[in-house]
């Protein structure tokens, strides 16, 4: 038994060491660290490992108590993944974001859905499932498998962008949220179907103890955990009291949906919505969990995905480029034509398209979850994993792409005048400091600007990271305009760093060019990527010294 123990210890610390070392590798080369861990996964699998010495690859992962273990950890690391990932679901942006983000979360599933559906029988020789189970449940798990996003990684390209508190940003995050908890809610309930867990219920029972199931924990629980979670964090040891708190009430929620016949997962994901959208609860908090799952559990789960199958053996380029082709076209047609229909141009439909496009971890998690059940083969399972991460790298370069397709940049709109040194420690007179500049140069009604930029701080307030805060609004005029305070205090403007905001930039941009606003949000906060910049920056003591030192990076 010592045997076993050792050898199992000694395989995941090497699963470990391994996905870290790539994982910061391929980072270094500005690719996520994702791409190494499952590269990671590849070589310590039969793809690689298991070609070259399968001798070693069989004592690393033998059969027997060893990998039943390891299939354990992938199994909560799965489970405290769609946690954190429900963590990340506010649904007060869904809810507050109109009429945009209800096409555009619509149409991102219905649209994708059909392709993946029709799919299933139109080009049905492409999918020798080889399955016991009905081509119908294939054909929901397709249609699903096109649906869903990953909300992680969506994020994370609008923040490398810059545009995570524009408006566009709010639209793809809110439409993005949308389409997880119902594409999950789609999925558990065909894992449900398949006899995926122990289920002492019947199908129609199980459906109605799910959709109950996830109302209670997004309405109800919602309200119970805001009021509970102040308590704790005061009358708990903290941050540990908190923490154990998060996980024992995802687990208990992942128990409860794997009891009723629908997979552990769709409960975390549900908990993880409820205890997440509690204004109470401290970003430390959130910060600690996600820092020790995508450490820890993380790895392991992306890492198992290259041992699962060997991925040379099952290789089929016709049926990569078939799941590519249906993955590309069903989403980033149907959020752009949400998009559209919501108001929005031609280049801001197609960057919310491409943004909704990335499927990362999440389509991963669905892959495996139909692979361990019995829905899919390897070929399928490998076709889908390459379409989660050609989807992930291509989403922030294509929304970028068409955000930047217009001719105004910083450089040229931005005047000496309305760069204001300052040392006004209150964000409403800030702003307004600002606006009152912007209309004396431009004659316009500064009073009607204000409101139109408070009413979207209000909403959502601006500060992004580094010291840059960046309230914008859209106004009746035919050319963008800037101006800029340097404040040697720092506002608090609830930036996504917590540092406080000591450059504001304050832009105004024609109300039919929303995709302009974008661009130029972009081109300004790609400025402020490192802290060290933004230090050189207010190093300078002139208007003219600030412009030449922020339009020269």
């Amino acid at each position: 038994m010592e045997l076993v123990v050792s050898k199992f210890l000694i395989t995941i610390s090497l699963m470990l060491l391994t996905a870290k070392l790539l994982g910061e590798g391929f980072s270094r080369l500005k690719q996520p660290a994702i791409m190494g861990e499952i590269t990671a996964g590849l070589i310590l699998g039969p793809t690689v490992l298991g070609a070259l010495f399968p001798e070693f690859f069989e004592w690393l992962f033998p059969t027997g108590h060893v990998t039943i273990a390891i299939e354990g950890l992938v199994t909560l690391a799965v489970i405290l993944l769609l946690l954190v990932s429900g963590l990340e679901v506010d649904l007060t942006v869904v809810f507050s974001r109109g009429k945009t983000a209800v096409y555009t979360g619509i149409l991102g599933i219905i649209i994708p859905f059909s392709f993946g559906f029709a799919a299933a029988y139109i080009f049905a020789p492409f999918f020798t499932i080889h399955s016991s189970y009905p081509h119908l449940l294939f054909a929901v798990f397709l249609g699903t498998a096109m649906s869903i996003s990953a909300l992680p990684v969506i994020a994370k390209s609008l923040m490398d962008i810059g545009i995570f508190k524009s408006e566009i940003g709010f639209v793809i995050i809110s439409a993005a949220m949308f389409d997880d908890i119902v594409g999950w809610l789609i999925f558990s309930l065909v894992l449900g179907k398949l006899g995926a867990g122990e289920n002492p219920f019947g199908f129609g029972t199980t459906l109605l103890l799910t959709l109950l199931f996830a109302v209670t924990g997004v309405v109800f629980l919602r309200k119970l955990f805001n009021r509970v979670i102040p308590f704790l964090q005061t009358k708990i040891s903290y941050p540990g009291g908190m923490l154990n708190f998060i996980f024992i009430t995802g687990l208990l929620g992942a128990a409860f949906t794997e009891y009723i016949g629908i997979h552990a997962v769709f409960g975390a994901f549900i908990m993880g919505i409820a205890i997440g959208n509690s204004a109470n609860l401290k970003e430390e908090i959130r910060d600690n969990i996600n820092q020790f799952v995508t450490n820890l559990f993380a790895p392991l789960f992306f890492v198992s995905i290259g041992l699962r199958v060997n991925f040379g053996a099952n290789f089929n380029i016709p049926l990569i480029l078939l799941i590519l082709i249906l993955a590309f076209a069903g989403k980033v047609i149907g959020c752009s034509l949400g998009a559209r229909l919501g108001g929005l141009s031609k280049e801001d439909s197609l960057a919310v398209g491409f943004g909704m496009n990335s499927r990362g971890a999440m389509e991963m998690i669905l892959s495996l979850l139909a692979l361990e059940a019995g829905l899919i083969n390897e070929e399928i399972f490998v076709a889908l994993v390459i379409m989660a991460v050609v989807t992930s790298l291509t989403g922030a370069p294509m929304m970028k792409y068409y955000i930047n397709k217009k001719k105004f940049t910083l450089k040229n709109i931005l005047k000496p005048e309305l760069v204001l040194f300052t040392d006004e420690d209150n964000k409403e007179n800030i702003i307004r400091m600002l606006v009152s500049s912007a209309a004396a140069s431009y004659k316009l009604n500064g009073e009607n600007i204000l409101q139109e930029v408070m009413e979207k701080e209000n909403n959502n307030s601006t500060g992004l990271a580094n010291y840059l805060a960046l309230p914008h609004g859209r106004i009746k005029y035919n050319k963008p305009i800037v101006a800029v305070a340097v404040n040697s205090k720092g506002i608090d403007f609830n930036s996504l760093d917590s540092l406080p905001s000591r450059i504001v930039f304050l832009l105004l941009t024609p109300e039919n060019k929303n995709e302009l606003q974008l661009k130029l949000l972009a081109d300004i906060a790609g400025r402020f990527r490192s802290k060290e910049k933004a230090e050189r920056y207010l190093a300078a003591s002139t208007p003219g010294e600030f412009i030449k030192l922020v339009t020269s990076e």
